[in-house]
């Protein structure tokens, strides 16, 4: 096949009618075959996670956020479209009844997570379908196509896993004869299906990953993912002003950095781009003539400086055994079975004679009472909510100075190349 390039564009990046069209711009500035993958619209997600959350719990329809979300798309569409689109007014109108009758037709009790993905896969379907339509309206020739139809998984809803051969064969065999007359092929990120056909999703901001698996079963050229910053950075601009951008980073640091929580690349996205050694860009699509950053097989990180990585929301459990024994392998084993059966991805841990402490994601109350309540038959338990886990990436003491976290400290580790902080906020 030849040259095939894949660009990511999502979030922020689609979340207006002149998001849009700066979209259009940046590929119609580019002749080459290239495969777009498109995310959901802003907080498109949010808000049918929301929708679903409240049938959920409450039983009922969230019509509010029903309007809300529908409106946004429709307003989309307004200013796409100076002569009303009725067939897309009349396309979300039918969509966003289905989304309603898919909540009232379900068994709630089955399976939840299963029923997430069919509702919020709805987000990614929207706003590719409008974005399709509109690159119609101004002479774009392109394909659409849906990724329930090239991106296939096992049936672990909500953090499907991809069968690789029979998605690489899918896109061959899908994606290839699409090339042979037209350049562009827009399909969306985030989803893909089973063997029934049942949509799955591939974790909250999967779409980074999807582009990563187009590419590799494609033997792409490269990746691009278009952010609203300029590049890979050393730190988050919410929590630091002078941040600095990373011009080429080895695959196994952006590994490393997505691995301790940058927000910037998605963890599952690099591996597979490194094992056929395809790079990946990551650019601004507000400035995009701008170099961005390079992932590749380089060998060091250029600029070589420390990178802040900062994760709020923490929850740190502390375990004691009842009898004051000593902590041992067949409690932690125990304790990781508990953690697996319950979803729960550990950040850090801490271990000493007679205690054992994890740092995860905040979790649902009930949730975190229901792990709780499995631990304390065995275990005493204490937690604390409302924490900041602070990863310092190539450290300097200097670096760690910077951060004026002395008296805030509650757990403190450090390796050859990574220093960690729990802190109170």
């Amino acid at each position: 096949m030849n040259e095939v390039f894949v660009e990511k564009f999502g979030g922020a990046s689609v979340n207006s009618s002149e998001a849009i069209k700066n979209v259009a711009s940046i590929i119609l500035s580019q002749n080459k075959k290239r495969l777009i993958v498109i995310s959901a619209m802003g907080k498109t997600t949010n808000h049918l996670e929301r929708v679903l959350n409240c049938f959920v719990e409450n039983k009922f329809i969230d019509k509010s956020s029903i309007e809300e979300s529908k409106n946004y798309h429709k307003t989309i569409i307004n200013n796409l479209f100076p002569n009303e689109d009725e067939d897309l007014n009349k396309f979300l109108d039918i969509t966003y009844k289905e989304i309603e009758n898919k909540l009232l037709g379900y068994n709630i009790d089955k399976d939840y997570d299963k029923l997430y993905d069919s509702i919020v896969s709805y987000g990614e379907i929207i706003g590719t379908t409008i974005i399709s339509k509109y690159f119609d309206s101004i002479g774009l020739s392109h394909k659409f196509i849906l990724a329930t139809d090239l991106i296939k998984t096992d049936s672990s809803f909500r953090r499907a896993k991809v069968l690789w051969k029979e998605t690489e064969d899918t896109i061959l065999n899908k994606i290839e004869p699409l090339f042979n007359s037209t350049d562009t092929i827009i399909t969306q990120g985030f989803i893909g299906s089973n063997q029934n056909n049942e949509i799955t999703t591939l974790g909250r901001e999967g779409s980074d990953f999807s582009a990563a698996v187009f590419a590799y079963c494609l033997n792409a050229n490269s990746v691009t993912i278009w952010k609203d910053v300029p590049g890979l950075l050393n730190a988050d601009p919410k929590y630091f002003e002078d941040t600095m951008k990373f011009e080429q980073v080895p695959y196994s640091e952006a590994i490393e950095l997505s691995y301790y929580g940058a927000s910037i690349i998605h963890p599952k996205t690099i591996k597979p781009l490194e094992n056929k050694s395809i790079p990946l860009f990551v650019k601004s699509f507000i400035s995009p003539k701008e170099e961005g950053t390079k992932i590749d097989c380089c060998s060091n990180t250029k600029p070589l400086m420390p990178s802040y990585i900062f994760k709020d929301n923490q929850t740190l459990l502390s375990i004691f055994p009842k009898d004051f024994s000593f902590v041992v392998e067949e409690n932690l084993s125990n304790i990781f079975a508990l953690f697996a059966k319950y979803g729960i991805k550990i950040n850090l841990m801490q271990n000493s004679a007679l205690s054992y402490s994890v740092c995860f994601d905040q979790i649902k109350e009930e949730l975190l009472k229901k792990l709780i309540d499995e631990l304390s038959s065995t275990y005493s338990v204490k937690y604390n909510n409302a924490l900041r886990l602070i990863t310092i990436r190539r450290y300097t003491e200097e670096a760690i100075n910077n951060l004026f976290i002395g008296d805030k400290i509650i757990i403190e580790q450090r390796s050859r190349l990574t220093a960690q902080f729990l802190v109170k906020l």
